[in-house]
């Protein structure tokens, strides 16, 4: 198994691709620690890890709150005495708001938004990355997206926040290079969910044409002619975090389809 015996830690274990990251880790043989603000999903996502025969540890976290995040990776040190992998995927969503439609309001959850996606994820590092120096290397993996690579409009809080992860991925691959630390990204572009079902049924009701052709005509604009699932995305960042990436740092591993090429 490509993580045997390793310690994963992932944040903004949601319920969709969090929780299939966390079960396919663990079946990939690592004990995990997973971290967000709802605790009834973080304790039915360790179930699902022991489930698979493996060790996990559920911390509700906000990983905006530097004090919050000394918590988390102590609390990991503590009950698994060592971290090995540290996969962040915390993020609050988008609004889809025009800039000349940004209230105070809105402007405020802007900004929450850049400090869960890009601060949140320096806080994540700056507390689990020492761990992995002191052993000798590691690997992190942030989880980005196409909108990094590509802005929408109504996007922007959510492009902004991805593309600070990604230059900051740059920054740190180099700085903790020299002491075996990798620093790599997954940018996904669509992945198949309820949510994204749902988006297209609206699409569809309000062109008043069937579900189905919405469905074709965006497949249609992927090389793959499929939407990548969240199983997709968790073998790309297993991927990245194992040992086979072992010379791979700084780098960014595609995950939309061929909806997007760069």
């Amino acid at each position: 198994m490509t993580l045997q015996d390793k310690v994963a830690v992932i944040t903004g274990a949601g319920p969709g691709l969090g929780r299939t990251l966390a079960v396919l880790m663990a079946r990939e043989g690592a004990d995990v620690a997973v971290a967000a603000r709802g605790r009834a999903t973080l304790d039915a996502i360790a179930a699902a890890v022991r489930a698979e025969g493996r060790d996990a540890l559920p911390v509700p976290t906000d990983v905006s709150d530097p004090a919050q995040v000394a918590d988390l990776a102590n609390r990991v040190i503590s009950h698994f005495g060592r971290v090995d992998v540290l996969v962040n995927a915390a993020f609050p969503g988008t609004h889809r708001k025009n800039v000349l439609d940004m209230d105070g309001a809105y402007l405020e959850q802007w900004r929450k938004s850049i400090e869960i996606a890009a601060y949140g994820t320096l806080l994540c590092c700056r507390h689990l990355a020492p761990h992995m120096v002191a052993a000798g290397g590691g690997s992190i993996v942030n989880l980005t997206s196409m909108s990094s690579r590509t802005g929408y409009a109504g996007r922007s809080d959510y492009a902004a926040g991805k593309a600070a992860v990604h230059l900051l991925s740059h920054c740190l691959a180099d700085e903790l290079g020299p002491s075996g630390v990798r620093v790599n990204c997954v940018a996904p572009g669509w992945i198949a969910s309820d949510v994204l079902d749902d988006w297209m049924r609206t699409r569809a009701a309000a062109e008043n044409v069937p579900y189905e052709e919405i469905l074709a005509r965006d497949t249609e604009a992927m090389a793959l002619r499929r939407i990548a699932t969240e199983e997709d995305v968790a073998r790309a960042v297993i991927f990245l975090a194992s040992d086979a990436a072992k010379a791979t740092t700084g780098a960014t591993l595609d995950v939309n389809a061929g909806q997007l090429f760069t």
